[in-house]
């Protein structure tokens, strides 16, 4: 059942990229849509323009892992996390054995369970998100819509392969009600039809107008 909804998200992902006519690029929307978030918020470094395959050359790879988990702290905001795992599964397409660490170590935090809620729904959000974002990136090559290169293959190690992402954000929904909005954006991003609408519908009537949320999403045809 799991390997059939990965199936269900795939579709979604293109769905979505064509569906939504204000679509500000085409293509799997955690991969190569990039999130506005506020021009001081602590982002990974990357290099000047307005293409969403950007990463700093000068930017030490070394230090990925660990720079993704300080900047996925509990008091990151949800459009921040979401846009510095973005970038982070960019990086991390260099260095497949590097992909999967930092995966298992986003993974392992859902093992302790913090004593604040949100925390957990943060973390739990985090896992979700990320294994959802390598997903898409696979998408990414399988319709060439970037040139293939001969070593990749999934970033999904294999002990994590059965990982719901969709299943764990919900999970976060649940435990984070005021971040409700921007979860279900999230949601909207790696879900399939009706999902698909009705989880942006739902963050499009909680976003607060001129927020960061609203910014995002109006790059979507929302009706």
């Amino acid at each position: 059942m799991l390997s059939l909804n990965r199936s269900f998200r795939v579709a979604a992902v293109l769905a979505l990229s064509l569906g939504f006519a204000s679509a500000a690029s085409a293509g799997p929307p955690l991969i190569c849509h990039p999130l506005t978030t506020d021009v001081d918020a602590p982002l990974l470094p990357w290099a000047e323009g307005r293409q969403w395959h950007q990463p700093d050359p000068a930017y030490d790879r070394a230090s990925l892992i660990a720079d993704t988990l300080a900047l996925l702290s509990p008091d990151a905001p949800i459009l921040d996390r979401m846009e510095n795992m973005r970038r982070a599964t960019i990086y991390a397409d260099e260095n497949p054995r590097m992909a999967a660490e930092l995966l298992r170590a986003v993974v392992e935090r859902t093992k302790t369970k913090p004593a604040d809620a949100r925390a957990e729904a943060l973390e739990w959000f985090d896992a979700g998100y990320l294994v959802e974002t390598y997903r898409q990136l696979g998408v990414v090559y399988q319709y060439e819509m970037r040139p293939a290169h001969s070593r990749w293959a999934s970033l999904v190690p294999a002990e994590l392969a059965e990982l719901d992402g969709y299943a764990l954000v919900q999970k976060a929904v649940a435990l984070a009600p005021e971040s409700q909005a921007e979860l279900e954006f999230a949601s909207a991003l790696m879900s399939r039809e009706p999902l698909t609408a009705t989880h942006m519908h739902r963050a499009a009537s909680s976003a607060a107008g001129g927020s960061l949320l609203a910014r995002n999403l109006e790059r979507y045809d929302v009706r």
